[in-house]
């Protein structure tokens, strides 16, 4: 078999009008290798019905009594939406460390009671801070919200079932011209290869922080870099599972500015070498979920919301970079949106559901003593819907321990706050229907 190399560097000469040797290379590279070469052109801009939601309960196991001093009972299950059964996931963390990134991010990300702020934005005595001081703590900026938001996502996922790898990306600027240092400069690093040792790439978070924050915003060399090692090419480090789910997080507080402009503002082929890169992922098979934090990035938010669209991944707009801690604890690699319970036969429905990034989730519904008819129902990203009925034993003990209680008002606080955060208007419309599909069956059963 003819082994096909294909280099890290896949940058193309500005003001070259044509398509670029490197950049067809990659393409066909990744057409053979993963043999998924799509003829139709523009495939990605038909109107797909809505994926197949999976939906299946894990526990309680049938005929299992459930037992607890409170009338709630504990339901644990797993649900998937897209093509294909895909139990494990590959999941690549895309790091923005631009400049710009050290910049305050508006949260007490240290937790040590103190806000970082930018004194040149605010009221303050001449001489408090030092001139170029742009955060008054180190640890409270940008890039420190995107590592601790990768911190609390590493917390909820199951290495049994997800390898994460670390890409940080930026990019050396000219002092004088503004523009790349170099034209064979690197700008996107695998900081870490895909992996289950979750303590491994802590450690490396701590790395990238204590690097800080430098250069401009090469959106292209970091998509591009994650192709290559969720593919599994040649020069990757990288060795994804076979079948798995192939996905990247994609953190920028934002706009592309390199390989072509100048790093101060960006510059349409930036832009469009983004979303070349988000087209040679997507045939790849890769969904890129991209979260623009700040100002920065929402001011021309088209080559997030682009790469998102065109991989059939999330754009998510980030207004306070620092709300990025909790935003990315409410993920999906699994693409499910939202998992409601509710218990059929007294018409009760519980949101309080943590669901998980890979679909797992732990639900609490209300019921009685005997025999309940519990529905599960599961949102996916793309509309599809699927439900579930099972039957559940439940009796009353007073042997449970607390513990069950406190973790039911854990995933309630969870969800408010995410709610809070995120507008959802499609998970609001699901629990409408939802509520009425309830109120309907009573009134029909009267």
């Amino acid at each position: 078999m003819t082994e096909l190399i294909v280099r890290r560097d896949l940058e193309w000469a500005p003001g070259d009008e044509r398509v670029h040797p490197r950049r067809l290379a990659l393409g066909l590279a990744l057409a053979l290798v993963l043999g998924m070469a799509n003829p139709s052109a523009g495939a990605e801009e038909r109107v797909r019905a809505p994926s197949e939601v999976r939906l299946v309960v894990t526990s309680p196991a049938p005929g299992e009594v459930v037992r607890n001093r409170v009338t709630m009972a504990p339901v644990r299950g797993r649900a998937e939406s897209g093509d294909g059964v895909k139990a494990d996931f590959d999941v690549m963390v895309v790091i923005d460390v631009s400049h710009s990134s050290r910049y305050p991010s508006g949260i007490d990300v240290d937790e040590d009671g103190e806000i970082g702020l930018n004194p040149r934005q605010e009221l303050v005595a001449p001489g408090t801070y030092p001139e170029d001081m742009v955060c008054s703590d180190p640890e409270d900026t940008i890039l420190a919200a995107e590592i601790q938001a990768t911190r609390h996502l590493l917390e909820v996922l199951d290495p049994q079932r997800t390898q994460v790898g670390i890409i940080a990306f930026s990019g050396q600027v000219h002092p004088e011209t503004g523009e790349r240092q170099s034209v064979d400069q690197k700008d996107a690093f695998v900081k870490v290869a895909l992996t289950r040792d979750f303590k491994a790439i802590d450690q490396a978070l701590s790395e990238i922080l204590a690097e800080g924050s430098y250069g401009a915003t090469n959106f292209a060399a970091a998509i591009q870099l994650s192709v290559i090692e969720l593919a599994g090419l040649s020069q990757a480090y990288s060795q994804p599972k076979p079948g798995s789910r192939k996905v990247v997080t994609f953190l920028t507080d934002g706009v592309p500015t390199f390989p072509f402009g100048k790093a101060i503002h960006a510059d349409p082929e930036d832009t469009e070498a983004a979303i070349s890169a988000a087209r040679l992922a997507r045939t790849a098979g890769i969904q890129i979920n991209t979260f623009a934090l700040g100002q920065g990035a929402l001011t021309s938010p088209l080559a997030l919301s682009e790469i998102s669209r065109i991989t059939r991944g999330r754009f998510t707009p980030v207004r306070n970079p620092g709300d990025i801690v909790a935003f990315l604890q409410g993920v999906s690699f699994a693409d499910i949106e939202d998992v409601i319970v509710t218990n059929l036969g007294t018409g009760e429905i519980s949101y309080d559901v943590e669901l998980a990034p890979d679909g797992s989730f732990l639900a609490f519904v209300p019921v009685r003593e005997g025999i309940n008819r519990v529905e599960i129902a599961a949102l996916g990203g793309d509309g599809g819907e699927r439900r579930l009925e099972f039957d559940l034993v439940f009796e009353k003990s007073g042997l449970t321990p607390r513990e069950l209680e406190l973790e039911l008002e854990r995933v309630k606080r969870r969800n408010r706050h995410l709610m809070r955060l995120i507008e959802k208007e499609r998970i609001e419309a699901f629990r409408e229907r939802q509520r009425k599909r309830v109120e309907v069956g009573a009134e029909e059963e009267r």
